[in-house]
């Protein structure tokens, strides 16, 4: 099977049975998506679900989290992982929201990454979900998936997989073939135990166990 084929087979399979996959994150609009996106960091989506309700409650705009101090912050997010370091980030991102984009969180990669505690990553999921552009924001599943499906070679970074992804999946598709992505690494191809009896690519699969 050559590449061409093999991407073929994995798109058409997810975007028949998963037409509709959404990010497993809380949120209804690009700054609690930013927010929520930072605090995921080497945390689960669950338990940022749990924090974001009353964080957002009591800061619901950039403008409101930059008026409040880091311990203020951390009172809301000191059961996510690294909540001193996520606390101050938050804040310092804020601050910089409301002095040099009037509050708003801006649409590009240059713009997002300038902020305090924003990378790669999480500005392409801002980009991705907040704005509709396509973007494929690459974390460990979607890096540890890319590699064993055979979707990429000679990838050693997130963003050289972000590259040969995006280059070889139709724009259509490049958002949500994230989401597949991920949802396939986190309750299928699992780092540690992969499911690869259960694993509807198994058939097409290089790495398959």
């Amino acid at each position: 099977m050559t590449r061409k084929e093999r991407y073929s087979y994995i798109l058409d399979y997810f975007s028949r049975c998963q037409p509709d996959v959404e990010s497993e994150l809380h949120y209804t609009n690009a700054y609690q998506l930013l927010v929520a996106t930072m605090l995921a960091a080497q945390c689960t989506d669950k338990r940022v679900n749990m924090v974001t309700p009353a964080l957002f409650e009591r800061y619901p705009d950039a403008r409101a989290l930059s008026e409040a101090s880091e311990d203020d912050i951390l009172a809301f997010v000191k059961s996510v992982s690294y909540p001193n370091s996520k606390a101050h980030h938050l804040s310092e991102m804020s601050k910089m929201l409301v002095r040099d984009f009037q509050g708003e969180v801006p649409a590009t990669m240059e713009e997002l990454v300038k902020l305090p505690g924003v990378g790669r990553k999480t500005a392409n999921v801002v980009l991705a979900f907040a704005f509709g552009q396509a973007a494929m924001p690459v974390d460990t599943h979607v890096f540890r998936v890319a590699h064993r499906l055979g979707l990429v070679s000679d990838a050693p970074t997130p963003e050289a997989v972000e590259r040969q992804l995006v280059r070889n999946i139709p724009q259509k598709f490049v958002s949500r073939a994230h989401h597949w992505l991920l949802l396939h690494g986190r309750y299928v191809c699992v780092a540690r135990k992969p499911k690869c009896q259960e694993c509807p690519l198994n058939t097409i699969c290089p790495s398959v166990q």
